[in-house]
């Protein structure tokens, strides 16, 4: 069971919509002839034995997940079941020794590189009860099982039970016609005297109480409500939930699913580089670049999804009916394919060991958060010079780590590739991994060919700099004779908010910075259309993580959904232009290369134009919805200074009290 082994046919995939009953041992199987929409019905049966399998810490079945090798049967083989939204998904494999790399897919990002073992054995006498339709079609199974089990886990024992099952069958399932032939069955196995079953499956009832044996996966630490460490950690909790959730919908290709994941990995890392000095140490910035390294995967295909949806669009368009049809089809064709090869490199990259590590390191991160305890003693200072220690730290890391790019395996045979420093995807020599030209568009001072060139640059003699050894102003001890007390829930989350207030505002005087920028060259001849262009991403990147730092900041309470609000409005409107922006440098691509093939070029021209028209028009509301966010932030800031100068009255008051209550006792 490696990520290595040799490719393996697709699993087969399955909806059950199945309902479950205990029945007792004397209980007498039903007949269902003479059911409404049943016409005859065959009974056999199978002799089977299942070995379910999980990791030492029980990954899948916490999740409600199952994974078995079965013998017996007309299905005899491997197993996986997840949850779905009518019922349950099985996929199957063909029988062999070790667990089909196929079949994991679906959980591949729960179960990582951790060992799979057997945890309990099933074995069942399964009398099973096919009913058909009047035209001799199955739509419904029976099975009456009698099922001796046994937990392989410490304190496990041997359990026997008998239970019922109906699952729909066919293309009746997922239909009002079988939703009412199931209301008709399974009324039938109660009036036989069944109950309905409590048990999510034969596993969790073989492993019984023996379960609370096996340790628990990781979980985000719980830490105190209101702190700041907490308010940060759920935020990063959230994201590494998706992630983790998305995974597998990216690796069967479903529509948005690339979308997602980068979503998910880009605010990850946003949350990081804000909160920068609530969390400290080395790891921080080394998880940082590895999610930038897979946010840069994830980005070509999901650049080449967004520019392939566009394309199609405007083709349909008048502006567009001057467009020759081989053009058309060369355009699509063309641009699909680089999709297909950028989703074949995603799917490489979460099959690498990098990123199951990756996925390892952040679920350590949330179990045990390097929470600096002193980040809301920092003055102005300090924050400047963490934060230049810190990019300095993390470029340590980023050279240091950059060698190893994600490990995924070579392409297959004959799909020999790369891509140009606009994301195009071109013949080329055979690559050793796709992310060595993989760009992010959301690194902040790297051009694209340096990010290229630092991900397959050799590894430094450097260290990484220690965030936790960056100087931090030291709270000053309480007198000796003052008497020390704990915060009240208030005070902890009067506290909270100063220090994500503090950072919150650190977010938005870049993004200030930027749009000044962006302002200052709108109208600046002397800069290229694309540097131009460029700062307004620069403004969207910022604004993202304004956003971003809102949302977590409201965690504790500070109402910043307006300005949550606001940028995402601002951020909306900027990523319209900036799909304009990558569809122009694409069709700039491929008009030269088709110019080099002497084909027509003159449709990719048209398009182009379209495109910069289409931008222009998404920056006409720019000045607007960048006054939006000012005015939020404004409103926002004022409300946090009201807030901190009453708790600041009120401490003061408090102090004068503890003060005075001091000098007398000491006049005693």
């Amino acid at each position: 069971m490696t990520e290595n082994a040799a490719p393996q046919d697709a699993p087969t995939k399955n909806l059950e919509i199945e309902a479950k009953f205990v029945a007792g041992p004397n209980a007498v199987a039903p007949s269902f002839d003479f059911v409404p929409g049943v016409g005859s019905s065959t009974t056999e049966i199978r002799e089977l034995s299942a070995i379910y399998f999980d990791t030492e810490d029980l990954r899948l079945t916490r999740n409600k997940r199952t994974l078995r090798r079965r013998t017996g049967g007309p299905d005899a083989g491997w197993h996986l079941k997840t949850p779905a939204a009518n019922g349950r998904m099985e996929y199957g494999a063909p029988m062999q020794d070790d667990v089909p790399a196929s079949l994991l897919a679906p959980v591949r990002s729960l179960v990582r590189n951790h060992e799979l073992k057997p945890v309990a054995q099933v074995d069942n006498e399964r009398h099973v009860t096919m009913l058909f339709d009047a035209a001799g079609s199955p739509i419904a199974e029976f099975c009456d099982d009698h099922v001796t089990a046994k937990s392989f886990l410490e304190g496990g024992e041997e359990t026997t039970w008998r239970e019922w099952e109906i699952e729909l069958i066919g293309d009746i399932a997922e239909t009002p016609e079988g939703a009412e032939l199931m209301d008709r069955l399974t009324a039938v196995l109660k009036v036989a005297g069944a109950v309905e079953s409590d048990s999510p499956s034969k596993l969790a009832s073989a492993l019984g109480d023996s379960v609370n044996s096996a340790p628990l996966p990781p979980a985000p630490a719980d830490l105190p409500e209101g702190t700041p460490g907490r308010a940060v950690v759920d935020a990063l909790a959230a994201n590494v939930a998706k992630l983790i959730e998305v995974d597998p919908a990216v690796r069967r290709d479903e529509w948005d699913s690339v979308h997602q994941m980068r979503v998910a990995t880009r605010e990850l890392r946003s949350h990081m580089q804000t909160f920068h000095g609530i969390l400290v140490g080395p790891q921080i910035s080394r998880i940082e670049n590895e999610l930038k390294v897979l946010a840069g995967i994830l980005g070509v295909a999901r650049d080449a999804e967004v520019v392939a949806e566009r394309f199609e669009n405007q083709l349909k368009r008048d502006e567009a009916d001057v467009i020759s049809g081989e053009t058309r089809e060369n355009l699509i064709t063309d641009i699909r394919r680089d999709y297909d090869r950028a989703h074949k490199h995603c799917v490489f990259a979460l099959d690498s060991d990098r990123y199951l590590t990756l996925l390892d390191d952040l679920e350590d991160l949330l179990a045990n958060p390097p929470v600096n305890p002193e980040d809301e003693h920092e003055s102005e200072e300090t924050q400047a010079a963490e934060s230049t220690e810190e990019v300095k730290g993390a470029e340590a890391v980023a050279d240091a780590e950059a060698e190893i790019a994600l490990e995924a395996p070579e392409a297959p045979e004959h799909e020999d590739f790369d891509r140009t420093e606009t994301g195009e995807i071109v013949e080329t020599a055979p690559v050793v991994t796709p992310a060595t030209a993989l760009i992010d568009d959301d690194a902040e001072a790297d051009s694209e060919a340096e990010v290229a060139a630092a991900i397959a640059k050799p590894e430094p003699e450097a260290e990484s700099v220690d965030v936790a050894e960056v100087e931090v102003a030291e709270p000053q001890p309480a007198p000796e004779t003052e008497e020390k007390r704990e915060l009240t829930p208030e005070e902890v989350r009067e506290q909270t908010n100063r220090v994500l207030a503090k950072h919150l505002r650190g977010t938005y005087k870049k993004f200030e910075r930027r749009h000044r920028a962006a302002i200052a060259g709108r109208e600046d001849q002397s800069l290229s259309v694309r540097d131009r262009e460029e700062r307004f991403h620069d403004v969207r990147k910022a604004a993202k993580k304004v956003r971003y730092s809102a949302e977590a900041a409201r965690a504790t309470g500070l109402p910043t959904d307006k300005l949550y609000a606001a940028c995402k409005k601002l951020q909306s409107s900027l990523g319209d232009f900036q799909d304009t922006c990558t569809a122009r440098e694409v069709l700039l691509e491929k008009a030269r290369r088709a110019q080099v093939h002497d084909q027509d070029t003159f449709g990719y021209g048209v398009l182009y134009q379209i495109e910069r028209y289409d931008g222009l028009v998404s920056l006409q509301a720019y000045d607007d919805d960048v006054e939006g966010v000012i005015k939020a932030f404004a409103k926002l800031e004022a409300k946090i200074e009201k807030a901190q100068a009453k708790a600041d009255r009120r401490s003061a008051k408090k102090a004068e009290k503890a003060a005075k209550t001091l000098k007398e006792k000491l006049k005693k």
